[in-house]
């Protein structure tokens, strides 16, 4: 489900693993090769010092434009909550630093994951960030198929 709230975006989704297991999905750099993009196997690279004040850089490729994400983890609560910069290196695409917060919450029969994407300069940006999280949430849930 996604809820547009002004310059953000909010979306949940039940997956049906337990909540380490999910975390471990969203955070360890070869999972998150498998589902980080919307168009499938075009991540080529995730790197990611995965700790407070570390960053992360996620390269990837979409009808054969190549779009690197980057950004630094600010929050890590182990296995409730992560909240990280993003942004994009290319000319042209970048946008200035956006938060994204995601919530790994217990529910019977999984986990629910909540994400929201805030401080998008325009509508345009938050509407195809839309997309392109509605695509990554889509190949995540599938890891779980």
């Amino acid at each position: 489900m996604s809820v547009e709230t002004g310059q953000s975006l909010r979306m949940t989704r039940v997956i049906p693993a337990d909540r380490r297991a999910v975390w471990a999905a969203w955070t360890d750099p070869e999972q998150m090769r498998k589902w980080s993009c919307p168009a499938p196997d075009g991540v080529e690279s995730v790197e990611s010092d995965f700790r407070v004040g570390g960053s992360f850089t996620l390269a990837m490729r979409v009808d054969g434009v190549p779009h690197t994400a980057f950004g630094t983890y600010r929050e890590i609560d182990e296995p409730s909550r992560l909240v990280y910069t993003w942004d994009w290196k290319e000319e042209g695409q970048r946008m200035g630093e956006t938060v994204v917060t995601v919530e790994f919450v217990e529910r019977p029969g999984g986990t629910e994951v909540v994400l929201v994407h805030e401080g998008f300069p325009a509508p345009e940006a938050r509407d195809g960030h839309d997309q392109g999280w509605l695509l990554c949430l889509d190949n995540f849930e599938a890891l779980f198929g």
